[in-house]
């Protein structure tokens, strides 16, 4: 659901201006300096230049920058490119809602829903609860309470490391993250979508004495949207394992560092 980039900074070195003149030991005289006009017509035409930079850099960007020619060719937009739409602004237990009745609707609600589906709200059964009202079409929210009861015991929870109603260890933090990396309608329709969501995820506990260190994972989350009650809900989804790439180099972070930062460090929400 992030990536950097690297920001470039202008150079800010100054010019070294080297006067022309004679040898004071009596070489060639001092040349006559040049008449000041000439220096008049340089810092004018800095300041033209300083005043277009500006104009520039604040120009109305509410335009659309990539609008082809009269003529050309239409190049339709990435799969998940910023289409420039605000987000919504409306939310339902903390989960984004009331999204626009589009494909990039659907998919928005499909990132935001997977977020979560993976949060560690799941492993508490009032807030699992609280989720599934808040993503699932109201003629699914009953029986998907039923099935994620099945699926969320106690007897999972304590595998993790947790108590039976989801909570961390004194000293420990429990991490369960689902960040999107991708979404792609492979079923679009009027008033249903199927959204597939490509997501990386992270999963453990943050502890000095945790048995189950915060480990990182691959999955692709499908659903099936419907348009009910003025908003794009999931009637039904799934998981399977992947697409993952190859494990890089990283050294892992101490429990300490990774409890700081999942404490400091905010999650997204996801809207083209």
């Amino acid at each position: 659901m992030s990536t950097s980039g690297e920001h470039g900074y202008p150079d800010t070195g100054h010019t070294r201006t080297h006067l022309p003149g004679g040898d004071p030991y009596g070489g060639a005289p001092r040349r006559t300096p040049r008449s000041s006009s000439r220096s008049l017509i340089t810092v004018v035409g800095v300041v033209v230049l300083l005043i277009a930079a500006i104009a520039f850099a604040n120009r109305d960007n509410s335009s659309t920058p990539n609008t082809p020619a009269k003529g050309a060719p239409h190049q339709p937009a990435a799969p998940t490119a910023a289409s420039g739409t605000t987000p919504v602004p409306t939310s339902e237990n903390g989960i984004p809602t009331h999204y626009p009745h589009t494909q990039q609707g659907a998919e928005s609600a499909a990132a935001n829903y997977a977020v979560a589906l993976g949060s560690a709200e799941m492993f508490n059964k009032a807030k699992r609860d609280s989720v599934l009202q808040a993503v699932m079409t109201p003629s699914r929210v009953t029986s998907s309470k039923a099935e994620m009861d099945e699926a969320y015991t106690s007897a999972f929870n304590q595998s993790l490391g947790l108590s039976a109603d989801g909570a961390a260890p004194a000293g420990s933090t429990f991490v369960s993250r689902t960040s999107p990396i991708g979404t792609k309608v492979t079923e679009p329709g009027d008033d249903t979508a199927t959204v597939a969501v490509w997501c990386s995820g992270l999963l453990g506990l943050a502890g000095a004495k945790s048995t189950n260190p915060v480990t990182n994972s691959w999955f692709t989350i499908t659903m099936k949207l419907q348009w009910a009650a003025g908003d794009w809900k999931i009637s039904t989804h799934s998981q399977q394992e992947g697409p993952a790439p190859v494990p890089g180099d990283d050294k892992a972070s101490s429990a300490d560092d990774m409890s700081k930062t999942v404490e400091e460090y905010g999650g997204f929400t996801y809207a083209r």
